[in-house]
């Protein structure tokens, strides 16, 4: 079960991020590839926009598509390696600033100022616990119009008896993620099933 500890021992200790996250791509022949054919594609009518808001970027694999179609962008993360790591890979990007949390507080962020959250390749590890501190804050943080694109885990609804190679969070589905949204005032626009080739398919929204 990938609680907070195991992602703040895994990001900023176990994991040496050699690759920078590229390796997570690689299936797709790189983070380009799999921009441009899968995520674009589903978020080419919010783009460009004001502010982004990025949860748990890591060391910038979708920041750095991200930062030419936003005026204002701040990446949020636990891990003090990918916030360091990503401050130094972007430091010319004048509208870009990097914070660290404690992997459930988006504080620091201005209520009613996002356009549009993302998240997708990292927060298929919170649990449901996490995702009920962050769904009520994002929906304080978007704007009237704003959106969130959120890539979760679906391992609940898959089963207990699965293998869980991938350390997906096992309390969470598309389900309840959706009734989280709900009873903090949003609506689910979409919720799409991803297969990435086994039985722990995850969505988002």
């Amino acid at each position: 079960m990938p609680d907070l500890d195991w992602n703040r021992e895994t990001w900023d200790g176990n994991y040496g991020w050699t690759g920078g996250g590229e390796e997570w791509s690689q299936g797709w022949g790189g983070s380009e590839a799999q921009w441009f054919g899968s995520i674009y594609p589903r978020l080419h009518r919010t783009l460009p926009t004001g502010c982004v808001l990025e949860i748990a970027p890591g060391f910038g694999r979708w920041t750095k598509f991200l930062l030419p179609l936003c005026t204002n962008y701040i990446g949020v993360d636990l891990s003090v390696t990918c916030v360091s790591a990503c401050r130094d890979v972007f430091a010319r990007a004048p509208h870009a600033r990097f914070l660290q949390n404690d992997g459930l507080s988006l504080a620091e962020i201005a209520d009613g100022s996002v356009d549009v959250v993302f998240s997708f390749d990292s927060l298929v590890h919170a649990e449901l616990d996490v995702l009920s501190q962050y769904i009520p804050q994002i929906m304080q943080k978007l704007t009237a119009t704003g959106i969130a694109f959120l890539h979760h885990s679906n391992f609940l609804s898959v089963g207990a008896n699965q293998d869980n190679p991938h350390c997906r969070a096992v309390s969470v589905s598309a389900a309840k993620v959706a009734d989280l949204v709900s009873v903090n005032g949003g609506r689910v626009l979409i919720q799409e099933i991803v297969n990435w080739g086994g039985h722990g398919a995850t969505r988002l929204f």
